[in-house]
């Protein structure tokens, strides 16, 4: 599994939440506490948004820790809302394509889990994509082809119903033998960040909320970036999670 952070909040540099933290999200490359496996090393990406442009990007195939061009950036840019992911792959060659975040016009979107049964749909849903989407995909795995469906159900004027709307279809081809759909999914515009936790079995990825960053921000993240366990909630499964500037929504995705 996959670990990943995203930030919304006062303009930081990226490696405040990145690096700079004792269980930062370059920590959990290495040594994650709440997944099957303690190395995230297939991989990484960053994608961050300024003044209302279209997200920048940067992704590598290297292990995050031995790329030293990723805490140089992460402690030249600044932004105030990023997403960054660190890749453990279940699915798709270890590729830059294959590296979260994915994006798509002022689409960002990360992924942690799976979805073992995918290729059961991936030919009718890769049809029903407009050519637009279509020619979007770059890669291979199943986290890109989420994204695509979850933008060609909506994404962009009703997230719950489109995760709602990709959720059957993901669900709707489920092959006991081979395990279960898991998802922890995390997206943005650039105005907001939509995220959401959901598995056939209850047992999605963790992830977590902090409210109340030192700075005014707030932050998802697979795993708490400190000891503080006041600061931080545990989204609960079949939730799914709206942060702007106005603040926190949890709503149930069914």
């Amino acid at each position: 599994m996959c670990r990943l952070s995203a930030y919304l909040g006062p303009e930081i540099p990226l490696q405040n939440i990145i690096v700079n933290p004792k269980h930062s999200l370059l920590e959990q490359s290495q040594a994650a506490t709440e997944a099957k496996l303690a190395v995230n090393g297939d991989g990484f990406g960053v994608a961050w948004y300024k003044d209302g442009e279209l997200p920048g990007q940067y992704r590598d195939v290297l292990p995050a820790w031995s790329d030293g061009n990723l805490t140089s950036l992460c402690r030249m840019i600044s932004a105030p809302l990023f997403l960054a992911h660190v890749r453990a792959s279940t699915s798709g060659e270890t590729a830059r394509v294959n590296c979260h975040p994915f994006t798509h016009g002022r689409w960002s979107f990360m992924h942690n889990g799976n979805v073992p049964n995918i290729n059961q749909i991936r030919r009718e849903v890769e049809a029903s994509l407009t050519d637009d989407l279509y020619f979007t995909k770059k890669g291979t795995t199943d986290s890109e082809l989420v994204f695509l469906m979850l933008l060609a159900n909506g994404l962009d004027t009703d997230p719950l119903i489109a995760i709602q709307k990709t959720l059957k279809q993901c669900n709707s081809c489920i092959d006991k033998a081979r395990g279960p759909n898991r998802f922890v999914c995390v997206a943005s515009n650039g105005a907001e960040i939509i995220a959401f936790r959901h598995s056939s079995d209850n047992k999605s990825p963790s992830l977590y909320i902090c409210e109340n960053l030192d700075n005014g921000g707030a932050v998802l993240s697979s795993e708490p970036l400190d000891n503080d366990d006041y600061h931080w909630q545990k989204v609960p499964e079949n939730m799914l999670v709206r942060l702007d500037a106005g603040g926190v929504e949890l709503v149930p995705l069914l």
